[in-house]
């Protein structure tokens, strides 16, 4: 057994899933777009703060500036992930009519079958945009969806749902969409889905809608088995207080900085107050926390800033949402990782949005130490 094999049954009960980036690494598109060479190195590295306090750049320590074309680099990522309680990544899967973009990292992960670490997908259906933020405006790729599609598409998958590293909810692969409420008929699409697994020999699919403030509500509506949080937007209501909280920026402390009025510059330990102060919805939905949001390093304007995040407050907020979590795990132990021993972390490597657990030079290990620690395992 692997030295990531052995580290990860030391979890316990409640299995931490961190979502993984692959945008490290130079494509044609992104060549054609943003410049010849372009990855989101490029962007993290020409942030800079916007007001005295702001923590930019988001510069990395431990791993330095990789590439995820490098199997090096992702043994190196799984290694450290594994060794700081992290069950396994989340991969952002990105698929538009067939065509796949920064599809190489995790092709080569499951064509070398390394780093022997688990992990699942996460479809980012998405528009890409110049603007960063899925809108149509400045329109670079454009999802369009149809039956054929998405028979297409799960077959592509199966090899991924097929690999024995692959995470399972109740036996059955787990497979997330970002906008699930963007598919034009989401129950055809996750019964075409759930067929064409069973016809590959296996159980099903565990079918995760994931919850922004863009979408929320029943995934069951939508034929999906389970919601999954997205922090710092996992509702509506928390969007709503984000904008009450640009109000009182401009007009209580009575500033005029450009920052101020162009941006959402909010307080880290609000969004972790407000969080866990949410009443939890009459479905079946796994939690998620995040150690931080700033992506000042991709938007100019409009970016979306949370202050003054420690690994304290962080670990505070993933030891809490874990507590609440044990409670709700099955005892029987018969039916295999239920949806209530996961958890969600947003994100392990999302360098241009100030949102990451991989080591960086203000912090150094601080944030994996205070997951390990929430997690319940010691810190050596």
């Amino acid at each position: 057994m692997s030295q990531i094999a052995k580290d990860r049954k030391s979890n316990g009960t409640i299995r931490a899933i961190a979502f993984h980036l692959p945008q490290f690494h130079p494509i044609p598109e992104n060549d054609e777009w943003w410049g010849k060479g372009f990855t989101e190195w490029t962007n993290v590295a020409k942030a800079r703060p916007l007001f005295p306090g702001h923590y930019q750049p988001h510069l990395p320590a431990d791993l330095g500036f990789y590439d995820l074309r490098l199997p090096e680099t992702r043994a190196a990522q799984a290694e450290l992930a594994a060794s700081y309680g992290i069950y396994g990544f989340c991969y952002y899967h990105y698929w538009f009519h067939g065509r796949q973009v920064l599809e190489r990292p995790v092709n080569e992960v499951l064509k070398s079958r390394e780093p022997d670490f688990p992990f699942c997908l996460c479809w980012a259906n998405e528009n890409w945009t110049r603007r960063w933020d899925g809108t149509e405006h400045l329109l670079l790729l454009e999802q369009r969806y149809s039956e054929a599609d998405d028979l297409a598409h799960i077959r592509a998958l199966m090899p991924f749902f097929l690999d024995s590293r692959y995470i399972r909810v109740m036996g059955r692969p787990l497979f997330a969409v970002y906008l699930a409420s963007k598919l034009p008929e989401p129950q055809r699409t996750t019964d075409l889905w759930r067929r064409e697994a069973e016809r590959a020999g296996l159980k099903g699919l565990f079918l995760v809608r994931v919850e922004s403030c863009l979408q929320s509500g029943d995934p069951r509506k939508l034929g999906f088995d389970c919601a999954a949080q997205f922090q710092p937007f996992s509702s509506m209501s928390w969007d709503l207080r984000l904008f009450r909280r640009k109000w009182w920026h401009r007009h209580r402390l009575r500033t005029a900085e450009a920052v101020f009025k162009d941006n959402l510059v909010l307080k880290y330990e609000g969004l972790v107050r407000g969080a866990l102060a949410e009443a939890p919805p009459a479905y079946s939905r796994i939690p998620c926390v995040c150690p931080g949001w700033d992506n000042s390093a991709r938007k100019k304007v409009e970016a979306a800033i949370l202050i003054e995040s420690t690994p304290e407050l962080y670990g505070e907020w993933l030891r809490e949402v874990v507590n609440r979590q044990k409670k709700l795990v099955p005892q029987d132990g018969q039916s295999g990782i239920p949806p209530e021993s996961l958890v969600f972390i947003n994100a392990w490597n999302e360098w241009a949005e100030g949102n990451h657990l991989e080591p960086c030079q203000r912090w150094g290990l601080k944030y994996l130490e205070a997951t390990m620690r929430a997690l319940g395992a010691p810190v050596v």
